[in-house]
């Protein structure tokens, strides 16, 4: 059997809204929308690689998304953290921690909550990503999809 992380789904409270900064700010494209009974969804997926995101804006929703405990935050890898926080912060979101370079990992990270009050982490790899994780300094510098040299795909090249 092989299983296969393949999409996370979210509340939004205005689905136009959220598929704009994912998409004009992030830089994550737009794969589909569709209606369902009682909610609007979109879903949205890098062309270099990942898991998709699915947002749904249910029509029953009334006031801001409840968040509870369950979903701590969202992951973004990215070439230039710096670059991403600034757009983010410019889109409306709430700066949570301003890029910094980690001592721990070779990684610089920063923290944003995004318009519906997901705390989003940007991560700016330093010395790759693990093996069948697209690299996005890779990709930025090929123009085209690229993995880490560890990965199957990447010794295809």
């Amino acid at each position: 059997m092989v299983s296969i992380l393949g999409q996370y789904c979210i509340n939004v409270t205005d689905l136009d809204r959220s598929i704009e900064f994912w998409r004009d700010t992030v830089g994550i494209s737009l794969v589909s929308r569709t209606e369902i009974p009682n909610a609007k969804e979109a879903i949205l997926q890098s062309p270099h690689g990942g898991s998709r995101l699915q947002l749904a804006q249910h029509d029953d929703q009334d006031g801001p998304i409840e968040m509870g405990t369950a979903l701590w935050k969202l992951y973004v890898n990215t070439d230039d953290c710096v670059a991403l926080h600034d757009r983010a912060v410019a889109a409306g979101c709430e700066s949570v921690m301003a890029p910094t370079k980690l001592e721990r990992w070779p990684v610089t990270m920063a923290y944003v909550k995004d318009l519906d009050g997901y705390l989003i982490e940007f991560v700016e790899p330093h010395e790759g990503t693990p093996a069948g994780v697209t690299d996005p300094k890779r990709v930025a510098q090929k123009g085209s999809w690229a993995q880490t040299s560890s990965s199957p795909a990447a010794s295809a090249d």
